[in-house]
């Protein structure tokens, strides 16, 4: 059988089981099984799927994963984000449209420590969304800039986004995904605030009054202890003192200390419940990973990647038109497809063609994710969309006329991150030597 019937035959199972509703870890593993059967037998097919997801799994830089969501978790019920908010709050009060600022701000503070785009936009949305509508802020309005703004924080790190997509390239290094990251997650942020305030100063709305030096000074220490997280996480990695999976097991006894001894938000009979969730979580996310793997080597077992890489460079042997297509391609998938299957799925099909456009496999890391935060916040799919529009008490429909200036912003950084790798690679080189 050629890489086409195969290509043909892999999709084809998955786009089936997910039509009928197959959970999509167990859709991408039947699809490799069905896979492998071309070639091979029914029995050893499940073999070696089940194979592939084992030795997959057995990894030490995968333990960042459950680290970093149970953090999160931690995070999340210790009260941070309340003091995060109130940062935000001195922080962008003077600017016209002051508590839109502070919703953006205060999603990439929360989104970067949580590493959840839907955390970020449930916890900092349903705060400032009562707040906005009080003010007079249009819901719809309010609403769209949580939902463009949630997906920073899983640019900006610890991002567990970027280590599965370490994990999927073979080991690129997390350190310089995570350190390129940061401009482009602040840049998102910035550009949000720019479409944010002038939409906020046509309309009028309000800048917030001048807090005092005293106000300043206490929002200020309140909220230096949870970025201080950044700071031990990030610190730690670039100076040499920790992995990334070691960083993640300080994060969680940062947080724990912060949570229960510090704000004491959290008792000690809190935490099985928070691990349970964290453990559920972690199942989900691992699962997927798993089988996602095993795809992976049917693709390659089929030689589907270099297909896909040779039928693109057939289109075209301009870079520039290349990763176009790959960008609009990865956009339309993350339309109805979620963030880490997508980066599971499409990462090896992808990853041949800008290896042979010489592309830094950082700089396509930080590229993809950039372009899969959008997809979250877009219909029909979006996870961040549907829950913005929750915790913002509006319909998705009365929503996606105001999120259209912020999706056109999106797309132009994301052309910007596209084509510009110094923004990407820039602070890799000067603080890592990569």
């Amino acid at each position: 059988m050629d890489e086409l019937q195969s290509a043909l035959v892999l999709f084809g199972v998955f786009a089936v089981l997910m039509v009928i509703g197959v959970p999509i870890a167990f859709a991408i593993g039947l699809a490799a099984v069905v896979t492998f059967t071309l070639f091979m037998t029914f029995d050893q097919s499940v073999f070696i799927t089940a194979q592939q997801m084992a030795s997959g799994l057995d990894s030490f830089t995968l333990l960042a994963i459950p680290f970093f969501i149970l953090a999160g978790n931690i995070m999340n019920r210790g009260g941070i984000a309340i003091r995060l908010i109130e940062f935000a709050k001195v922080l962008g009060g003077r600017l016209p449209g002051a508590l839109a600022h502070c919703n953006v701000l205060a999603n990439m503070m929360f989104g970067s420590i949580s590493g959840s785009a839907v955390a970020s936009a449930a916890a900092v949305g349903g705060v400032m969304a009562p707040l906005q509508r009080k003010e007079g802020y249009d819901p719809s309005f309010s609403a769209a800039v949580n939902i463009a703004s949630c997906p920073t924080g899983l640019l900006i790190p610890p991002s567990t986004t970027l280590i599965v997509f370490s994990l999927i390239t073979n080991g690129t290094s997390i350190a310089a995904l995570f350190v390129a990251g940061y401009v482009p997650g602040i840049l998102m942020g910035l550009s949000l605030m720019l479409v944010a305030g002038i939409i906020a100063k046509r309309r009028g709305y309000p800048v917030a009054p001048r807090p005092g030096w005293g106000e300043v000074r206490d929002k200020t220490l309140d909220a230096m202890l949870p970025l201080g997280l950044i700071f031990i996480v990030m610190g730690g990695i670039i100076g040499g003192v920790f992995t990334a999976t070691e960083a993640s097991a300080a994060a969680v006894v940062y947080t724990l200390f912060l949570a229960l001894v510090w704000y004491r938000e959290i008792s000690l009979k809190d935490l099985p419940s928070i691990i349970l969730e964290s453990a559920i979580t972690t199942s989900i996310v691992l699962l997927m990973i798993g089988c996602s793997i095993a795809m992976s080597k049917a693709m390659a077992f089929a030689d589907i990647p270099y297909t896909i890489s040779d039928a693109l460079l057939a289109l075209s042997e301009n870079p520039l038109v290349l990763l176009l297509i790959i960008n609009i391609a990865l956009l339309i998938i993350g339309t109805f497809m979620d963030m880490t299957p997508a980066l599971l799925i499409f990462t090896p099909i992808f990853m041949p063609v800008v290896s042979d456009l010489g592309m830094d496999p950082v700089h396509f890391g930080v590229m993809m994710t950039f372009n899969l935060c959008i997809g979250i916040c877009t219909p029909p799919v979006g996870s961040a969309l549907f829950v913005g529009c929750s915790v913002g008490k509006v319909s998705i429909g009365s929503v996606i006329k105001p999120l259209l200036p912020f999706y056109a912003v999106l797309f132009a950084l994301l052309l910007a991150v596209t084509y510009l790798p110094a923004i990407s690679l820039t602070l890799p080189r000067l603080l890592l030597g990569y």
